[in-house]
């Protein structure tokens, strides 16, 4: 960070602290529900969520070779395998907007072309089979089929604009990447990586399972047993580590984990607290924007209440599945059902935390670019949607 940038950041830190009204109510309350929905994460995402993602992240970073990256997400790839395997990523890993952000970390850096990399960032918690069903027995079978081909279009149109407007960028990694020396002989087999980074992705999935809405089938089957599927793919992950490395490789691990820390964890603490401030926990009229205001202002299906309801779902975050009840207590409140599609294309994958990292990570320019993309198509999908629906 530049002098300059850090002086106006001292200053605006400065008078928003010094003309804060902390005698009022409602600010009082912002700020407390900041606190408890910073603690909220705290308890129920970082370690069964978070700090898993870090791990794979650092290990992408480490054994995944650059050439391999390139092979099958570089801006020279097939186009087909890249954007599809990208696109579908969700119904795999069942995360939230700032889960999937140390592992698109960990691809971009190591070459991923910037289309399939934010392909792969739309889709990683937008695409959520839980989610998605849930949305489906709540909200309706129609909103929740709109919300699956949305989500999917979603990831694949975003990553082609992303690729097409950073053509000239995409094209000089293109060369770079055919000027790459061959890569050096592993002593691991292919299906060795493929069962240590499928164990890591397991234990991911089992610890983040969330407790489903009906105590009955399938999810809340596993939901029963999730930690003790959890702990199982644990202890294998520990026995895949002894037999398979060496303690110089483990080393690198963690430190290329504790580096992907250091750059997203912060930004994601400070980013969780503005949310809490600004919009309250989900389903708590507590945070600094009332809302009845919210509610007021996205009804019908016109282009404000769409891009309102757009706007608001990018910078408020939702933990995994939240977005249903809340969406549900919306549309009770006389919230449009083209809105309520808006604020579901556009919630799950951003947020405010989410978008202080992906600056971060790959720049001022295209983070805009990105979030940009995400709230117009997520505005003009609430509208075409709304239009059908009537």
């Amino acid at each position: 960070m530049k002098e300059r940038d850090k002086f106006i950041l001292m200053v605006a830190v400065f008078l928003f602290v010094y003309c804060l009204p902390l005698n009022h109510p409602r600010v009082g309350s912002a700020i407390l529900e900041a606190f408890f929905m910073l603690q909220d994460y705290a308890q129920k995402h970082v370690l069964v969520c978070l700090v898993p993602a870090f791990f794979i992240a650092g290990a992408i970073a480490v054994f995944v070779s650059q050439a391999s990256v390139l092979k099958y997400f570089g801006a020279g790839a097939n186009k087909i395998l890249s954007y599809g395997v990208a696109s579908v990523s969700g119904s795999v890993l069942a995360v939230c907007s700032c889960t999937v952000l140390p592992l698109f970390a960990g691809i971009y850096t190591r070459g991923a072309g910037i289309g399939p990399a934010t392909a792969f960032l739309y889709s990683g918690p937008a695409i959520n089979v839980l989610a998605v069903i849930l949305t489906a027995r709540v909200l309706g079978l129609e909103l929740g089929v709109a919300r699956a081909v949305g989500a999917v279009v979603f990831s694949i149109v975003i990553g082609l604009c992303m690729h097409f407007i950073f053509l000239k960028e995409e094209k000089e990694k293109e060369a770079a990447a055919l000027k790459l020396p061959p890569p050096e002989e592993d002593r691991r087999a292919l299906w060795q990586y493929g069962v240590y980074f499928s164990t890591m992705i397991l234990i991911l999935v089992f610890a983040a399972w969330g407790k489903p809405a009906e105590p009955v089938g399938f999810f809340n089957a596993v939901y029963e047993v999730h930690w003790y599927l959890a702990a199982f793919f644990l202890a294998a992950l520990a026995i895949i580590l002894k037999l398979w490395f060496e303690k110089d490789e483990l080393t690198t691990w963690v430190d290329a984990t504790w580096g992907f820390t250091k750059q997203i964890f912060p930004l994601l603490l400070g980013g969780v607290l503005a949310a809490g401030f600004l919009m309250g926990r989900p389903g708590l009229d507590a945070g600094i924007i009332p809302d009845r205001y919210v509610a007021a202002w996205v009804g019908g299906n016109s282009l404000s209440a769409n891009l309102l309801a757009a706007v608001v779902g990018a910078f408020m975050y939702f933990a995994t599945l939240t977005e249903v009840p809340i969406l549900q207590g919306l549309l009770g409140s006389g919230m449009g059902k083209g809105p309520a599609l808006a604020l579901l294309l556009a919630g799950p994958a951003l947020s405010l935390p989410n978008m202080l990292i992906i600056r971060s990570v790959m720049g001022t320019k295209k983070a805009l670019v990105y979030i940009s993309l995400v709230v117009i198509m997520a505005t003009l999908t609430g509208m075409l949607y709304g239009a059908m629906a009537g």
